[in-house]
């Protein structure tokens, strides 16, 4: 036999630059919102839909648009989501009204969920089981790279040069994300199962596929919660100046990067037992944070370790239910991006009700808390549920029939 090969494949690479370029059109909008209203005549509340657009559209892409595209060459499917994402974002640069920008916005999203779920069957597929959380995690890594690199840097562009500048540059990154799918993606690991949709389906017979779906709400509806309103608690509680803030996050995003490598390497050996320690020590470091939040020092350490704990549960999560969905991984896969965003909006509301109900800006901290302490019960009620029926997963059929 021969030895395991050190070095991941170059179609990896590929699928992170597209991660890249779809996280950095996600976030970016941020830095650039006063821009984009301005130029458009509308106001805070209506640019801020261009946000919350986008991720509902990412919610229906990753099951709708993946449900549809089940029975199509997988590397074939990748490459015309890519396709969507460029149109979307060249849609965005050119837009003359409010509304054109938003259509540009729906449909670079619409290919965002699906192409997560998608690539994550397909960078498994790319490498030996041994190591294929590592490699949905440097898939990942693309879109914690684009919170430590490209955000900043797209923000300053945009401020520079005009917000549609931003969006040109997003359009070039999707191109050569396209070029590099094409060129490095195997297509002999890139066909659809032979099934179909209803073959898919199957898959969410499995009780641990449904469970793997609440853990990823609760688990990183947690961390995603307390996020959202970050920025004011750094501001109102821990005292740091508001133009210090950008400079926090982008702590923040190293953190999201380590965690999502480190996260992965450590699922590879065992997936139940890196999610059970890594929910724990997320749970923990959200109620330390909270309770040590007008300490700058230990805000900026517990904000390093947020953003590691939080992110370490990416690959191990997107494992999870490929496992369970064992011959159908791909709807399943689809499905789990979905409740990651479920679980963004769930974090991000109960945030929203507890500072309305006056409990101040560390509410949302303990809110974080309460939220991934329910998401590791529930990974232990499933572990164990597991244990008593024999539900060992099944070895994940990433790659289908050969092209």
């Amino acid at each position: 036999m021969s030895a395991e090969p050190k070095k991941l494949p170059l179609g990896l690479l590929a699928l992170a630059i597209g991660g890249f370029g779809i996280g950095l059109t996600e976030f970016v909008i941020m830095g650039l919102l006063p821009e984009v209203a301005t130029d458009f005549a509308v106001t805070e509340s209506a640019a801020g839909w261009l946000i919350s657009g986008y991720a509902l559209s990412v919610a229906v892409g990753a099951i709708g648009l993946t449900a549809a595209v089940t029975r199509f060459n997988r590397k074939h499917v990748l490459t015309g989501l890519m396709l969507l994402f460029v149109a979307g974002n060249m849609a965005s640069a050119l837009a003359g009204t409010y509304e054109l920008m938003m259509v540009g916005r729906i449909v670079a999203a619409l290919s965002h969920g699906a192409f997560f779920g998608i690539g994550s069957v397909v960078a498994a597929s790319l490498v030996a089981p041994s190591r294929q959380a590592a490699a949905i995690a440097m898939m990942f890594t693309g879109l914690t790279a684009a919170n430590v690199l490209g955000v900043p840097f797209g923000t300053f562009l945009g401020q520079q040069l005009g917000w549609r500048s931003t969006f040109w540059a997003i359009t070039a990154i999707g191109v050569v994300a396209l070029v590099g799918m094409a060129a490095l993606v195997p297509s002999r690991t890139a066909t659809a199962t032979a099934g179909g949709l209803r073959h898919e389906v199957k898959a969410f017979a499995h009780p641990q596929v449904w469970f793997s779906l609440l853990i990823t709400v609760l688990g990183f509806g947690g961390m995603f919660g307390a996020f959202t309103y970050i920025a004011y608690t750094l501001t109102e509680v821990s005292g740091f100046a508001a133009a210090t803030v950008p400079w926090l996050l982008v702590l923040f995003g190293v953190g999201l990067f380590a965690g999502n490598t480190l996260g992965g390497k450590a699922a590879d050996r065992s997936v139940p037992a890196t999610l059970t320690a890594v929910l724990a020590a997320l749970t923990a470091v959200l109620v330390i944070f909270a309770v040590t939040a007008p300490s700058q020092i230990m805000t900026v350490v517990s904000l390093a370790l947020m953003g590691a704990f939080g992110f370490a549960t990416v690959p191990g999560l997107q494992m999870r239910i490929m496992q369970y969905a064992g011959q159908a991984p791909t709807l399943a896969s689809g499905a789990n991006i979905a409740a990651f965003n479920v679980g963004n909006a769930l974090g991000a509301w109960i945030g929203g009700v507890t500072i309305t109900a006056g409990l101040g800006y560390t509410s949302t901290l303990w809110d974080g808390a309460a939220l991934s302490f329910a998401g590791l019960l529930v990974l232990l009620i499933a572990t164990r549920h597991a244990v008593r029926r024999d539900a060992t997963p099944a070895a994940v059929n990433t790659a289908g029939t050969w092209a």
